[in-house]
């Protein structure tokens, strides 16, 4: 009788047990960066506003990271508002980023990720993109710059003096995740 109690009482905390091997990840600080590139000169807008959580369930680490358009800074104020203009930002205010790791691969220094970028009304997938991963404490650093392009996300590229930017807008990403 006390065996099947036993029993009884293992079975009905096993789906506890499953989720408290759960776990829960947050953006402590990032810094996005994207680079312009122009014959007569460079820019880049740097964003530190994106905010993030991530899941770990079933050997799975699944993240969703969000930024606003227009959180982006070049240090122009009227560059700023044509960017958003010609993103679209108005219509589509967030820049949001999904991906799937296994739970494995945070051991290791270097992860891919497969990255789904939702950005100017368009969706994109970039496969594999490797992140460099640095664990100090409880906190994990991601850095990697990401190789997306102005047609990817069907945005013409914008003109100065009637030349238009280079279509590569490579995006620096630096973050920091803790468990929450």
């Amino acid at each position: 009788m006390n065996a099947k109690i036993l029993i009884v009482l293992l079975l009905l905390s096993m789906p506890q047990l499953a989720a408290g091997a759960d776990s829960q990840w947050v953006l402590e600080q990032s810094t996005l960066t994207y680079h312009v590139s122009h014959r007569l000169h460079q820019t880049e807008g740097i964003s530190q506003a994106a905010r993030g959580k991530g899941i770990c369930h079933d050997g799975q680490f699944a993240f969703l990271i969000a930024v606003p358009v227009k959180s982006f800074d070049s240090g122009d104020s009227n560059r700023d508002i044509h960017m958003v203009q010609v993103t679209r930002g108005a219509q589509f205010p967030m820049v949001t980023v999904r991906t799937r790791v296994p739970e494995a691969a945070s051991t290791s220094a270097t992860v891919h990720a497969d990255l789904e970028i939702q950005f100017a009304g368009q969706t994109v997938q970039y496969n594999p993109v490797p992140f460099l991963l640095v664990t100090q404490g409880n906190e994990t650093r991601i850095s990697r710059t990401i190789p997306a392009t102005l047609p990817d996300f069907k945005i013409d590229p914008p003109t100065l003096l009637t030349l238009p930017v280079k279509n590569e807008i490579p995006i620096r990403v630096e973050m920091t995740w803790r468990p929450q």
